[in-house]
């Protein structure tokens, strides 16, 4: 049961004392001397005020570095068995069991075979006798449990010469194949050696076996040939002509393409007797630039370039053409030009051929529609139309079309929620298969003959946290919904090819993985696999974060966060908050599978509270949480995470929230920023890395779908370049000088406007470096920044005689 952080930390100033005696021993080891003087420094405390805040000396800055490189090496390699990672065996019909790799300390592990219908677990081969055969073969020395055995398959059938063998394995070692019978003990070099014919492909083996969500956009192909082979189509100065495979006579179908103004990617119906082809009118884009300023063997800096839509530019166009090769017969379609996205796939009626569908999402992601065409007559029907008054989220938009039955599955957000619809498109009937305060988050695969769909979702446990993704499976008419992972935590599941079976690993931030062997039909436990081994993670005396959750600006919507503490921290201090913030509307970022050490809880190290929080504006809550984001990517969920640290200092004396930093990289640099600009009462110094600090600068996919088209005066409102003027805090800005994600010039362009502005602040471009926080580099200045503006101190120095290292107790 995870601690509320005030039990937590009663709990932590009498747990120090009683655990303290079996951790010297273990710190003793693993730091020496110099390791064991900074824990008892800073594990041992006298009780003081607790509203003491904690300004370090230089000694106390110094340890607490020592204590961050320390924990960042220690930490290292100290979970074992976090997730099993299942390859399914395969026979004709079903799977028997799997195989997956057993860690252990000091890298070493064994190779086990699972049972799938009891659990039962065995080796999977000799391994102490695979290990002398190895030895032998290649001259080099192999140890039974740490036999680096890569691309391991195993083959029911497998043929060698002219015989066939039985339960074989291959595998790659020291750059060499070798094929292995366990039962015979019979170890060779494979030169010729191959699966039988009728094996699944490598794929299955490994168990990927889920239906990916189709694409909705077309492959652009421009030559290609009728499913039946009658017909070949081909693109020839721009226009369409069809050669009769069968007597060579060839169709001009167009006469107005040109070599810039082609037709192109085309679909053929499943009948043969129609194709669709689009009149493409090219755009090209504009490019971005940045400079290499350092590459070796130069002496001039490397002008770089590349393609690069940003909010407003506009898109190729295409005009719809259907075409019948038999009659030569031309129809343009009655509809849009296609001027938003690539060219849509197209999804023929199986039972009426000479009708087919296609998605169309209107520029500024407000409206989604599905639409009929008639191939005869071009005449188009809107078979499903939707309006937002903010976004539609296109990327998360799932669809899957049943021919056979006239049906789409769908996803819509309509009713507040991401959930999942029925639309028989013959009847006009529209059902609903999921519903309720809860989120669908991801269809896995839908089962046309029993007519059921297997999903992800999160939000549908009371009294757990929301995010948390389960499992389940639904029928079409929204009955009999079977949660496949009832257990509370984070859940990631792979399933056997066959779908009998499943492996469940769940898991909390604070708790470590559990990974459990299913019958799928009823979700029954069949064995636990593995649970995670981290008793050397603790030994090391790291502190895990803690959940914590609080209400937001409404003072009624639940916010969740995590924080990180100092490991040995003094309950009579209090610390400063830094928050690491991605405030990204595409999807949410606390972590909530098991964290172990990050480089958050480094910094923490250091002297610090570190969190991270997901605020409004968000996904993967409710519709009206996400569209706190619409045209308002300055808000960032600010007020909420403002709200929710506030909280976590009233309910926690050790944190003290006068002193508050933020750091973040990316849409995280942008947010970081508008940290200081929008709320300097608060939020006192921050780290921004390669912001997209105006979204107008910034890439048109992501930008349009939250911040609307056409480009208005919500990008200039919500601009760090234009706000630059407000700042009032310490700011770092970080840039890599090679970035192609965000043009390095949004970074530039703030630090101009700060420059004109006549504020003050520091500045580090990273030569040669892409989309980056800085690298090593980077993290170690952020470090060296925070200490300096929230501790006030002044880090050691790197440069000079104080510079330290590791000690030298054979940690890597």
């Amino acid at each position: 049961m995870q601690q509320s952080p005030s039990e937590h930390v009663i709990m932590r100033e009498t747990a120090v004392q009683h655990s303290i005696s079996g951790r010297l021993k273990k710190i003793f080891v693993l730091t020496g001397f110099l390791g064991l003087f900074i824990f008892l420094k800073q594990e041992v405390h006298a009780q003081r005020s607790p509203n003491e805040s904690y300004f370090p000396t230089a000694q106390q800055v110094a340890d607490g570095y020592l204590k961050s490189q320390l924990m960042d090496s220690l930490t290292k390699n100290k979970i074992y068995n976090a997730a099993v990672n299942g390859h399914w065996i395969q026979n004709e019909k079903n799977s028997p069991g799997f195989w997956y790799i057993h860690q252990m300390a000091q890298g070493k592990m064994d190779y086990r075979l699972v049972e799938a219908e009891t659990g039962r677990q065995r080796p999977a081969f000799n391994e102490s006798r695979l290990a002398a055969l190895l030895t032998d073969k290649t001259g080099k020395s192999f140890i039974a449990d740490s036999l680096p055995l890569n691309g391991l398959q195993w083959h029911k059938t497998f043929e060698k010469g002219a015989g066939t063998l039985n339960n074989i394995w291959t595998f790659d070692v020291e750059g060499k194949k070798f094929g292995y019978n366990d039962a015979q003990g019979d170890l060779w070099t494979l030169q010729g050696g191959h699966e039988k014919k009728g094996s699944l492909p490598w794929w299955r083996q490994q168990g990927y076996d889920f239906v990916p969500r189709p694409s909705r956009y077309d492959s652009f192909q421009t030559d290609t040939i009728s499913g039946d082979g009658r017909f070949a189509v081909a693109i020839q100065k721009g226009n369409v002509f069809v050669t009769d495979t069968r007597t060579g006579k060839v169709q001009e179908l167009t006469t107005d393409g040109t070599d810039e103004n082609p037709y192109g990617s085309i679909a053929w119906s499943e009948d043969n007797n129609y194709f669709v082809a689009y009149h493409i009118f090219p755009v090209i884009d504009s490019n971005v630039y940045y400079v290499l300023s350092s590459v070796p063997g130069t002496t001039r800096g490397q002008l770089k370039s590349h393609p690069y839509k940003q909010p407003g530019d506009p898109f190729t166009a295409y005009v719809m053409h259907v075409f019948n090769p038999l009659t030569g017969r031309d129809i343009k379609v009655h509809t849009d030009t296609i001027d938003y996205f690539p060219a849509p796939m197209i999804h023929w009626d199986s039972k009426d051929p000479s009708k087919f569908m296609y998605e169309r999402m209107d520029r500024g992601n407000q409206r989604f529609r599905i639409i009929q065409v008639d191939a005869l007559s071009g005449d188009t029907s809107e078979v499903y139309d939707e309006r937002a008054k903010t976004f539609i989220y296109e990327s998360r938009l799932m669809t899957y079309y049943l021919p056979e039955s006239h049906e789409i599955i769908y996803s819509s957000e309509k009713d507040g929620w991401q959930h999942l619809f029925l639309l028989d498109t013959k009847n006009k009937r529209e059902t609903k298969i999921t519903r309720g305060d809860w989120i669908v988050r991801e269809v896995d695969s839908v089962d046309t003959q029993k007519r059921e769909i297997w999903f992800r979702a999160s939000g549908m446990n009371p009294g757990e946290d929301p995010y948390y993704i389960h499992y389940y499976r639904i029928r079409f008419d929204g009955t009999h919904l079977i949660d496949l992972t009832p257990e509370a935590g984070n859940h990631t599941v792979r399933f056997s090819p066959d779908k009998r079976f499943m492996l469940d690993t769940y898991s909390e931030v604070n708790i470590a993985p559990v990974t459990k062997l299913k019958k799928v039909s009823d979700a029954r436990e069949i064995a636990v696999i593995e649970k995670a081994n981290i008793e050397d993670l603790l030994a090391t005396g790291v502190h895990l974060p803690t959940s914590f959750v609080a209400k937001g600006r409404d003072g009624k919507t639940d916010i969740y966060g995590i924080y990180c503490v100092p490991s040995s921290y003094d309950p009579a201090k209090k610390y400063p908050v830094i928050e690491n913030i991605y405030a990204g509307p595409q999807d949410a970022f606390v972590p909530k599978s098991f964290l172990g050490y990050s480089e958050m809880q480094s910094i923490a190290e250091l002297g610090f509270i570190v969190v991270q929080i997901d605020g409004m504006g968000t996904a993967n809550r409710s519709k009206a949480f996400h569209d706190v984001c619409w045209k308002n990517l300055q808000d960032a969920g600010l007020p909420d995470r403002i709200a929710w640290i506030k909280a976590l200092a009233a309910k926690l004396p050790i944190v003290d929230d006068s002193r508050v930093g933020i750091y973040g990289t990316s849409a995280g640099g942008q947010d970081a920023l508008d940290a200081l600009l929008s709320h300097p009462e608060f939020y006192k110094a921050g780290v921004a890395a390669c912001g997209c600090h105006d979204n107008r600068i910034d890439k048109q996919w992501w930008n349009e779908q939250w911040m609307g088209y056409p480009v208005d005066a919500e990008y200039a409102a919500a601009s760090n370049v234009d706000n630059a003027y407000k700042l009032k805090g310490s700011l770092l800005l970080i840039v890599g000088e090679a970035d192609t994600n965000v043009p390095p010039e949004s970074t530039y362009r703030v630090a101009d406007a700060l420059i004109k502005a006549g504020k003050a602040f520091d500045f580090l471009p990273v030569p040669g470096s892409d989309h980056t926080d800085g690298g090593p580099y980077g993290r170690a200045r952020k470090k060296d920044f925070f200490v300096r503006h929230l501790l006030n101190a002044v880090p050691p120095d790197h440069n000079g005689n104080e510079k330290f290292t590791l000690p030298k107790t054979g940690i890597r």
